[in-house]
């Protein structure tokens, strides 16, 4: 099938910030997008600078509350997430190959699915602490370059893992997942709590608030959509995009366990070492 877009016309307003070797790597890399909640914008992000491969990941339907910060609209709602984005992505460039996967990440089919991709983009979502973890050791094993992120408030943070740093979001949860376990408590709400209260002088106090609140409900059993925004959607896209485009330019990035924060709240942007 002939091209139905021309590329170099499409991304052309990107001369003098991208340069041609840098966008030839992004038209060839293939990105997989680990979660196509907050993902989205990252994705459509990364279709609009001219990457052309992809492979979404996610088991979960639209809804209405999806709205307010992803990348949908009313007509996705209760259409699987991947369909949706697939959707999007293609409306940007229909040239662009997109693998949709309407599934979520289990023992059986991670390490195969991170084989398919050069770069992958995670946002965390602890809600399935074993899948998540499982996610950042095959890419550990594989070698490959990893990103993941966090939707904070009007703002957001970023994490970086270089393949020859050997460093894992798993190894860097590893003491809080063993003391959550000798405790009783080996779930998403211990660990993540433990990574807020260390970090929590680094954040706005109105996102340790809303964080704090959501954590008590899911304590008691309840489940609890955490509150988010769409500036800190935009904003995981900003700067996840950034430190990928300067990955693939050859510039030096900040890696794990330091996490880039940026605050629209109080203006600033900081390295935060969430391993304390």
């Amino acid at each position: 099938m002939p091209p139905q877009i021309d590329y170099d016309l499409f991304i052309a307003r990107n001369s003098g910030y991208i340069s041609p070797a840098t966008q030839q790597k992004m038209r060839t890399q293939t990105m997989l997008i680990a979660g196509c909640g907050i993902g989205s914008s990252v994705a459509v992000c990364a279709a609009r600078m001219g990457f052309e491969h992809f492979v979404l990941v996610d088991g979960d339907l639209v809804d209405a509350h999806n709205l307010n910060r992803q990348f949908y609209d009313y007509a996705d709602i209760g259409k699987p997430k991947v369909d949706g984005l697939k959707d999007k992505i293609l409306r940007i460039n229909p040239d662009a190959q997109v693998e949709a996967l309407n599934l979520y990440f289990t023992a059986d089919n991670t390490e195969a699915i991170v084989k398919k991709a050069d770069i992958i983009f995670d946002t965390v979502d602890f809600l399935d602490l074993d899948a998540i973890l499982n996610l950042h050791e095959s890419s550990k094993k594989l070698c490959k370059e990893l990103f993941t992120a966090l939707s904070i408030g009007f703002g957001a943070g970023v994490l970086y893992f270089p393949p020859a740093s050997g460093i894992s979001l798993a190894d860097l949860l590893a003491a809080d997942v063993q003391n959550a376990q000798a405790a009783g408590k080996a779930g998403y709400v211990t660990v993540f709590a433990k990574v807020i209260e260390r970090i929590a002088a680094e954040l706005d106090p109105l996102v340790v608030e809303q964080i704090s609140k959501a954590l008590t409900i899911m304590e008691n059993g309840r489940p609890c959509p955490a509150s988010q925004v769409a500036v800190g959607s935009f904003t995981v896209a900003a700067l996840a995009l950034s430190m990928i485009h300067d990955l693939l330019d050859g510039r030096p990035l900040p890696a794990a366990p330091d996490m880039l924060i940026h605050s629209f709240k109080n203006h600033q942007t900081r390295l935060v070492n969430i391993a304390g």
